[in-house]
């Protein structure tokens, strides 16, 4: 490993790396503030402007394992500088655009960059030093909740007290700013699966499974979960995605190496990934709108967007709080042991939201105790991966496990979107969502959470050939010597 030359720039690398990802994330919740004037702005329909987040979501899903495995490929480094391209291009697109459609393709610009952070996870492995790993995987791989929770406040308050597109023009600037310091501050480093073949077919496979699957989830509620254009696409999804396992099993370079992923360590990590991610953007969809909802409800807290926003914005800093002592419990105990512990503090901090749900203090601890659990849970997972892929599948692995986590959310939203929008009350004549609605949502954020506490309590252990605790920084043992031959 590099680790050694480089450790005198590790400091610059982790924290380049780290505000990548909160920039990404800032680009994920941009538009939040502007979901109900879209139309106006763009003078289009209310389902139209829903593409605007849609794209993001769908181009991101299809692109990151792509650019995982040319990282592997062709250089960590590389890729990401060619990801700030399209960062900076979309935000550029958006800021410029008065449609609809301009502004979909900015969107989709921006969704091809969001490989910037499991490649940076991925990179620090072979750049920072093995007793600084640990905290600085839990940092840079909680940046994307922390830029999540700290970039609704910043987007909304810009949205109401300046132009939209000053938001877009400030992302320009971020995604710029990025790309210089990657090209200052980032070491080049040599590929670790220079000379194999780039899987195309599994890329296109992966892709059109992966958009059918995302489309049907994210489009169901408004389509019709029972309507020919839904189904038709869930069983899309199931043939393609069927038919890329098949094909990715028999090539002899893979986008995504199946038996490793296979393997019952990284298997469970993935699946865990998706409960994970499914529990955190539960608390995500009902607290806001808990307060937002107007004080006449009964239950509704009755703030503005910004206020609201600012409510929630504690739970981003407590994950930039808790990521370094994710990574120090890793060292001591192991990355499971951090999975486990962050899985059962969200669960916990749901189980203090439908206590204090009664007021906005109430919701902002709670939201601190589970951003404060999500940021463990994300920490760990990188991990746990990358202590059980060879070096030549890291970049491939960790995008592999965003998307799983990226998975989990979309399900989450559609799951807990159509639970809030079923379980209503009529208030002067207007349906909205009842007070049961929302504890409903909140308590299967919480059982979503004890699942995943579950899931990460069977992981198998690592097994070192020294005694101590597992450690998030070695391969196994047939992998490394593999790489290290």
């Amino acid at each position: 490993m590099d680790a050694p030359q480089h450790a005198s720039r590790s400091g610059g690398v982790v924290a380049t790396l780290a505000l990548a990802g909160t920039t990404a994330a800032i680009m994920q919740t941009l538009v939040t503030p502007l979901i109900a004037e879209l139309p106006q702005i763009l003078s289009t329909s209310p389902s139209n402007a829903t593409w605007v987040i849609t794209t993001t979501l769908l181009v991101a899903a299809v692109c990151v394992p792509v650019v995982g495995r040319l990282g592997d490929l062709i250089g960590k480094r590389r890729m990401l500088l060619a990801c700030s391209v399209p960062l900076i291009a979309g935000s550029v697109v958006c800021a410029l655009s008065s449609s609809v459609v301009p502004m979909i393709i900015g969107r989709g610009l921006q969704g091809m960059g969001m490989g910037m952070v499991p490649l940076g996870i991925a990179l620090l492995r072979d750049v920072v030093p093995a007793q600084k790993l640990s905290s600085s995987i839990a940092l840079v791989s909680a940046s994307m909740g922390i830029g999540g929770g700290l970039g609704l406040p910043i987007a909304a308050a810009v949205a109401q007290y300046a132009n939209w597109r000053v938001l877009f023009w400030g992302s320009a600037v971020l995604a710029t700013a990025i790309a210089v310091l990657i090209w200052f501050l980032i070491p080049s480093v040599p590929a670790a699966a220079k000379g194999q073949r780039f899987d195309a077919p599994g890329a296109l496979g992966l892709g059109a499974g992966l958009v059918c699957l995302l489309l049907a989830i994210s489009k169901g509620a408004d389509w019709g979960w029972g309507s020919g254009t839904t189904l038709g696409l869930f069983a899309a999804a199931v043939v393609l995605l069927i038919g890329w396992g098949a094909w990715e099993l028999r090539t002899a370079d893979p986008l995504v190496d199946l038996r490793t992923t296979a393997r019952p360590r990284v298997l469970l990590t993935n699946v865990a990934s998706i409960f994970v991610g499914f529990a955190m953007y539960a608390g995500m969809l009902v607290m806001p709108q808990l307060l937002q909802f107007p004080e006449a409800t009964g239950y509704g807290l009755g703030q503005s967007i910004l206020a609201s926003g600012l409510w929630m914005a504690p739970g981003g800093v407590m994950m930039m709080i808790v990521s370094p002592l994710g990574g120090k419990l890793t060292n001591a105990y192991g990355p499971k042991v951090t999975l486990l512990g962050g899985a059962l503090v969200i669960a916990a901090g749901y189980g203090l939201s439908l206590a204090l749900m009664g007021s906005a203090w109430g919701i902002m601890l709670a939201i601190m105790v589970i951003n404060s659990g999500v940021g463990l849970a994300y920490g760990s997972m990188p991990a746990l991966i990358m202590s059980s892929v060879p070096l030549s599948e890291t970049a491939a692995a960790n995008s592999f496990n965003t998307l799983m986590r990226s998975l989990g959310t979309s399900v989450g939203a559609a799951v807990i979107g159509l639970v809030l929008s079923q379980m209503t009350t009529s208030i002067a004549g207007r349906s909205i969502t009842s007070e049961g609605g929302f504890r409903t949502g909140l308590l299967i954020g919480c059982g979503i959470a004890v699942v995943s506490a579950a899931i990460a309590a069977v992981i198998p252990a690592v097994r070192n050939a020294t005694p101590g605790p597992e450690k998030a920084t070695s391969a196994p043992a047939p992998e490394k010597s593999a790489v290290e031959a």
